[in-house]
């Protein structure tokens, strides 16, 4: 049984979201503030949180880069129509997804099932098929041990960063569209989707590349997508 952490200041939605979460088999932890969010996270064993934004003391986008300083688990942010910025930064910093206000528990379900798909498998089923260690100059990923280095050196990545590589060294030198990169790593429709996935391209050339702004791996094709330079 997977267990989600609902954390939010509003106790109507951490309420609704329970109801909504416990009703789909899963077990639930709440929160009401980003200081408490942490402290059960040590104490429990957690496989995805639902993190509000905007909340007294640590927000959520604090709260975000406080737990990746450890931790890998999805996070999906819950944020205003008015919290575009945060959005983005949260997406930089670490969280995996968001899901904006007021929303629709159905694509809440929908959302923490896709992360958990991914989470779980770290792209194992969704490639399978391919060769279990990939290298691409000095990158080696490694599927069957879910490791990555860069030059010998072992690289953190959260599972979205993680499925969007394997999938770009499992086709060097192809283009994806940000919508097929999307639907493809996300396994949702791609509305909207552009920024999302420029974020986490992003985050990942920080992790791989020695000059991020100047990308020898991770390149842009202007006007049509994202591919793996072949080296």
């Amino acid at each position: 049984m997977y267990t989600v952490l609902i954390c939010d200041d509003d106790k109507d939605i951490v309420s609704a979201l329970d109801i909504y979460l416990t009703s789909e088999g899963y077990r639930t932890l709440k929160a009401y503030d980003g200081l408490e969010c942490l402290k059960l996270v040590e104490e429990h064993e957690v496989h995805l949180i639902l993190l509000d934004v905007m909340m007294p003391g640590l927000d959520g986008i604090r709260t975000t880069a406080k737990l990746r300083e450890k931790r890998n688990i999805p996070i999906i942010l819950l944020t205003a129509k008015s919290e575009d910025s945060d959005k983005v930064l949260g997406l930089n910093i670490g969280a995996d997804d968001y899901v904006t206000k007021p929303f629709n528990p159905i694509e809440v379900i929908a959302r923490v099932k896709s992360q958990l798909r991914r989470y779980t498998t770290l792209g194992g089923q969704q490639h399978a098929g391919g060769p279990a260690v990939l290298t691409n100059g000095g990158i080696r990923l490694d599927d069957a041990a879910k490791a990555v280095t860069v030059d010998g050196e072992m690289v953190s990545l959260t599972p979205i960063e993680y499925n969007i590589l394997l999938l770009l060294m499992q086709n060097p030198g192809r283009v994806y569209s940000t919508g097929q990169i999307y639907e493809l790593v996300w396994n949702d429709p791609a509305l909207g989707s552009e920024n999302t996935v420029a974020v986490h391209i992003r985050h990942l050339r920080e992790k791989l590349e020695i000059d991020p702004a100047n990308p020898r791996y991770l390149k842009v094709v202007w006007g049509l997508g994202y591919k793996m330079e072949k080296l």
